[in-house]
Parts: structure tokens; sequence; C-alpha cells
């Protein structure tokens, strides 16, 4: 079943979560699902923030094998440690070339491709780091990436000047509480008015970065996200008219995916104030009397300035007294339990990488149903107010990602696909229906049930991981499907 002429356009809706959509607010995806399969057990990777799940598309791997642990993270690999906010792209170029081309620890889709003689091209409205993360080498190769608002993500130069001259110019990013509609627009039409008619990429990347910005702002179903659901769907629209004219007769595949899921804050917390008031120095970045880090965010990354085992246990045993702490992993101390008591091993959750942080966790998460009738909430620490959409942690709905596949090399349209699937299976997928080889840095399985590829799934299997600290009581699932390993949630209490 492997083509080589084929094509293959992965649209992203960073943010959206699978229960959103339907016939009256995304008219188009609702379409797509007549003629596709839809994946409706598909999930995220661990942690569900965007700038690892991303590198975990493109990779076709966890966290643990690609490194971009979170969207910000402690790098103790120079000296003075250093804190790196992935959202700069300058800086990932910078990171990327001192470490001799490794920011990631596994390859990426693009240099897997180039190495092939294809291409990987890249549209986003994402922040400039994640548009450089779905193809941080883009420029090595001549390949194209282009930003809907930020030139210094943007590669070959002489590209964006053409598509400048002959459509539209590049306009700032709107206010981050203004929903970002200009952007979706112009990387559909830059796709669809340049790129796919001059290049033909093998692959592409067409990354809408809402509705993950106005849900943050707003809310996970309020109006306004709404709304720029309803547009981003609009643009989907203008894409989907072109493959059902021209891209399916010209072999192109679509994979129609989110990133991650939300779920909404109803109780603000503050770690900083509880690891202060239990007497330890806490800091957002490493500095002098600063003894752990809180990197910030929906989930929790502590660094310790000593991370010896006793440190680290006084931390897990702090935090867990707490009302927001949900889940917590450390470093493995055998294979469940981490080494300090009442957590678990990051390996159950694949996050033990060098630039993991000693003590991972998420906010405690819960089934309240949200002002919009939605199912999910939890605690957060950051200055908005309650009723904004989060994700980062270990909810079910955080996990829940939007799967679809549509074209010739997924038959049965129309069909629902129960087996559990997830981000990692794209790219794998991908490159076996392209004739290459899947490189076993990959986690992620080729979805053979669905590309028919193979007849069906053979082994599906749940465990089920528990760790105690007095009366905290955390639970993990997990879901196998063959060699392949998902994480379905995590819970306290």
């Amino acid at each position: 079943m492997s083509d080589p002429s084929r094509h293959f356009l992965v649209v992203s809706f960073d943010g959206l979560r699978p229960d959103l959509i339907g016939p009256e607010l995304t008219p188009n995806l609702w379409r797509l699902k007549a003629v596709a399969v839809t994946l409706a057990n598909h999930r995220t990777i661990y942690p569900s923030e965007t700038r690892s799940a991303f590198p975990s598309l493109i990779t076709g791997a966890t966290t643990d094998r690609h490194g971009m642990v979170g969207n910000k993270y402690v790098d103790r690999t120079v000296q003075p440690p250093r804190y790196v906010d992935t959202s700069d792209a300058v800086l990932l170029r910078r990171l990327d070339v001192e470490s001799g081309g490794h920011l990631y620890s596994a390859p990426s889709l693009g240099e897997i491709l180039a190495r092939s003689g294809r291409s990987l091209a890249v549209l986003a409205t994402n922040t400039p780091g994640t548009t450089r993360l779905f193809h941080h080498k883009a420029e090595d190769f001549g390949h194209v990436r282009l930003s809907g608002h930020f030139r210094e993500a943007c590669t070959p130069d002489d590209v964006l000047a053409e598509i400048e001259a002959r459509f539209i110019p590049l306009t700032p990013a709107p206010p981050k509480a203004e929903p970002d509609r200009v952007g979706q627009d112009w990387i559909t039409s830059a796709f669809l008015d340049f790129v796919w008619p001059k290049y033909r990429p093998d692959v592409t990347i067409l990354s809408y970065g809402e509705p993950d910005v106005t849900s943050h702002f707003h809310g996970t179903a309020a109006e306004a996200t709404r709304s720029i659901i309803a547009h981003c769907d609009h643009q989907f629209g203008r894409v989907f008219d072109w493959w059902e004219a021209e891209g399916r007769r010209a072999g192109v595949q679509i994979f129609a995916i989110s990133d991650h899921g939300h779920i909404t804050g109803h109780t603000r917390a503050s770690v900083v104030d509880s690891l202060r008031a239990a007497g330890f120095s806490p800091g957002a970045a490493p500095a002098p009397g600063v003894d752990v880090v809180t990197v910030p965010g929906q989930v929790g990354a502590l660094y310790l300035a000593d991370p010896d085992e006793a440190k680290i246990a006084r931390l897990v045993a702090t935090i867990a007294t707490e009302s927001w702490c949900g889940p917590v992993f450390t470093r493995a101390k055998d294979e469940v339990n981490g080494i300090a008591p009442g957590s678990l091993s990051n390996r159950l959750v694949f996050a033990n990488h060098f630039r993991a942080p000693d003590v991972a966790f998420s906010f405690r998460a819960d089934d309240t149903i949200d002002p919009f009738g939605l199912v999910g909430g939890t605690f957060y620490d950051n200055d908005r107010r309650a009723g904004l959409g989060l994700h980062g942690g270990l909810h079910p709905k955080e996990l829940a990602a939007v799967g679809i596949v549509a074209g010739s090399a997924f038959p049965a349209p129309g069909r629902i696909s129960t087996v559990p699937s997830g981000i990692c299976d794209v790219a794998p997928t991908m490159l076996r229906l392209l004739g290459l080889a899947v490189p076993p840095s990959m986690t992620g399985r080729v979805l053979g049930e669905v590309a028919a590829l193979s007849p069906s799934v053979h082994s599906v299997r749940e465990d089920v991981f528990e760790a105690r600290l007095g009366t905290y009581v955390q639970t993990l699932r997990r879901v196998h499907v063959e060699a392949a390993c998902y994480v379905s949630g995590g819970w306290v209490g």
C-alpha cells in the first residue's frame, strides 16, 4: 500500500477539543468526517502542552525521546543553568547550533524527508518558537517554513518576499485577548495560492494557532472562542474545497488533528507561596538564593538547585499536602515508583529525559461541568480569572485530541475507529505510506488498521498504577496497542 507519489497535508487546530466538532459550529470538519476515518480514541502526550506535543507529531516519539519536556524548561547542561522559553524561535536556532544540531534528541520529520530527497513545508500561526519546532532545520534544506505573523520564523527569505509582493504582507499578531483571524486567512491563502502550486511539498503542515489562545483568554466554549473555531473551520473549508476539486486527484492525504484539548480553571493556587511557606526559596528562573525553580505553566516543573534524593522527597511531601496537587512524578526508583514516596516514576509517562524536572506534577483536575456545559475543571496557577481554558496535565479531556484521516490511503469513508491512537502515530504512518523506513526512534505506531496496511489490531490492554503518601493517593491509567502505549489519564483522590 505504500506509494511514494502520495502527498500529505496535516491540518492542525491548536487546542481544539474533539467534542466541539459538530455540524453547526464546524460544518467543514463535519463534512470531512463524512469522507474520512475518525480516530475516536485519539490522544496527545504528557505534558499536554503545545511545544511538547508538536515535537511528538514530527518526531513520532514521546518526550523522553525528543527532549522538548515542556513549553519552558531549565537547561542544566550549561553553567550556570539557564531558563529556556521555547516560544522564542531565535533562541531555539541558537540552541540547535550550540548543541551541534541536537535541539531534538530524535530525528524530525523534516530531516528524515530531506535525507530521502523529499520536502516538508510548514505554515503556522502559532508562536515563533512553535513554528520553528515544526521544522527546526528548514533553512538547512531549503524547505519552506512560514509564519502568519513572525518574520524570524520564516524561511527562505525570497519565498516570503514573493508571497508578500504577490498577495498580502505579514501583519503583526493581534493582542492575545483578541481572536486571530487575519493570520489564519494568511496561511491558508499562502498554501492554496503559492506553496502548493509552486512547490507541491511531499508533506505540508498547516497549523492554525487557534482556538488555543482565545480559549486561554475567554474560555473553552465562550462566544469569542466559538467564533474563532468557526472562522478556522471556514478557512479549512477553503482547503477542503481545493482537496475535493484538485488535491484528492493529486494524491493528497489529509490528517486533521489537534495537539491537546482544554479544561476549565476553577480555583486559583500559588505554588510559589506554598513552597515558600514550607521553607523553600522558590524562583521562576535559576538565580543565586533560589533553591527550587518553579517553571511557570499549567503543568508543574520543579528543578532543585541541589537535586539529591532527600530534597526531592521533601519537595514531594510538601506539595502532596496541598489541595491543588494532582499526579506527581520523579525519576525512577523501580518500574512503577519514583524515588520520592508518593510519586510515580516519570518513565510511566515517558518524561525521563535529561532536561526533565526533578519533580513533575499536574494540578488537581476533576469532572466538574464548566459554565459552557463541558466536562473538566482544574486548579490553576496564573493571574487570570477563573473560567478560562487550560491544558498541560492528565485529565482525559486535556489528553483528548482531534484525529481525522482522509484520502485514498484510508478506505471506508465515514468509519469511526475506536482503537486507541495518538499524536506520535502520525509521522510513522505517513512515512510508511510514502514508502520510507520508520526509524527506531519513533515510539508511535503505523495506523495499519485505518490505512489498510494490516487487517486488524491484535492486542489492546490497559494498565493502572497507584502511589500513596498518607492521605494522598494518585492513579495513572495507560492503554497499549501492540507495542505502542498511550497515557489515558491521571487522577488524585
